[in-house]
């Protein structure tokens, strides 16, 4: 029996969300540029689904553009905004546990002559709206936060951040990284007081290949890609239809059960941090306010690949960290306070509502086991 906890690097795409794909590969599967009925049919299912993720999100369905995936949102969004407000103002705001979509993003503008300004959190491993808002000056052209750390749940001050900032200064533009917060905590555009937003299908019981960005009305983005004119000519190219109208389905299956599955994910977690807590050697980053779908922690003296490796026999599935950084480590948990060896030795624990107890019990004993048989 699988006991799969590697939610933040993917999930397992829900049923509404295979069904819409084969319903479009089987019947609606013309271009839906074309003019024809089959043509009209592809676009039928592409413009419900973005009505889907629109009401999920709080916002207008003209306000979602589609794209292959998140990085290619943040992409969008971060050199598309730039490009377009970036040419008095020079500075970026950005904190520094972003994700790699964000960090190489900020690299390439700072080749372009952008001042980037990383933030980190306090020594605590805190971040505190204050900590951002001391940066904003009349350079300041956008800021962008994520809005649930991929690695640990951390949650950032985005809202706070935001709305004081627009204050300050409404020609600033917002942009966040939703992607572990989409469909898992509650949110929505109005209270967030993001510009844009990046969102990904695969994180949230969809498939993989399909992201979106939420565009602000009124918000002006240059281009990144050039071509044909789909997606109000910010991303060229035929639309993956199928793809789409799963996200689409998956949100619309997902979005009126947020606190449902909030609750039952925050008591698995706390179960699990029960159980850690009768063990010898684990070091728990129960981050206060964190977002229950992300757990990390260390076992101490043990590789996080070895445990990880040892677990997969047990067809138990953990991390190391982020699926991006192919096992090698962020520098996050370093910014967040961790200590050299307790990075060696992290494990990320991330969960969906179709956990179960008996997966916590599983996971649990496969820790015990691995903690008395593998070698320090």
């Amino acid at each position: 029996m699988e006991h799969y906890f590697d939610n933040a690097a993917t999930t397992k795409p829900c049923a509404e969300a295979a069904a819409a794909v084969m319903s479009c590969i089987s019947t609606h599967y013309g271009n839906p540029s074309s003019l024809h009925r089959k043509g009209l049919e592809a676009q039928h299912e592409m413009e419900f689904a973005r009505q889907q993720i629109a009401a999920a999100l709080g916002c207008k369905a003209q306000e979602i553009l589609f794209t292959s995936g998140a990085t290619e949102s943040t992409n969008l969004a971060l050199r598309g905004a730039a490009a377009a407000y970036g040419r008095k103002r020079k500075k970026i705001i950005v904190s520094a546990v972003e994700h790699a979509s964000v960090k190489e993003t900020m690299a390439h503008l700072e080749t372009q002559g952008f001042q980037i300004v990383a933030v980190p959190p306090d020594k605590n491993g805190i971040y505190h709206a204050a900590d951002f808002l001391k940066e904003v000056d009349a350079e300041t052209c956008l800021i962008s936060m994520m809005l649930v750390n991929n690695e640990n749940g951390a949650r950032l001050p985005a809202e706070e951040v935001f709305r004081s900032a627009k204050r300050r200064d409404p020609e600033i533009i917002t942009h966040c990284d939703a992607v572990q917060g989409f469909l898992k905590v509650p949110m929505k555009t109005r209270t967030l007081g993001a510009d844009l937003i990046s969102l990904s299908g695969h994180k949230v019981h969809a498939l993989k290949g399909a992201g979106a960005l939420y565009v602000r009305q009124g918000v002006r983005l240059r281009p990144v890609l050039y071509g044909s004119h789909q997606e109000k000519g910010l991303r060229p190219g035929t639309e993956s239809v199928p793809l789409i109208a799963a996200f689409g389905a998956a949100a619309g299956a997902l979005f009126p059960t947020i606190e449902q599955r909030y609750q039952k994910v925050s008591q698995l977690r706390e179960a699990l941090i029960q159980g850690l807590q009768k063990m010898d050697g684990v070091i728990i980053r129960d981050i206060p306010g964190a977002s229950p779908y992300v757990l990390n922690i260390s076992l101490l003296g043990y590789r996080s690949e070895i445990v990880l490796h040892y677990l997969e026999q047990r067809e138990i599935y953990i991390s190391s960290g982020s699926a991006c950084s192919k096992g090698a480590s962020s520098g996050v948990l370093e910014l967040f306070g961790a200590k050299p060896e307790e990075v060696d030795s992290a494990l990320r624990i991330s969960f969906c509502a179709e956990n179960t107890e008996e997966d916590v019990a599983a996971l649990l004993q496969g820790l015990q086991d691995a903690q008395r048989e593998l070698m320090h």
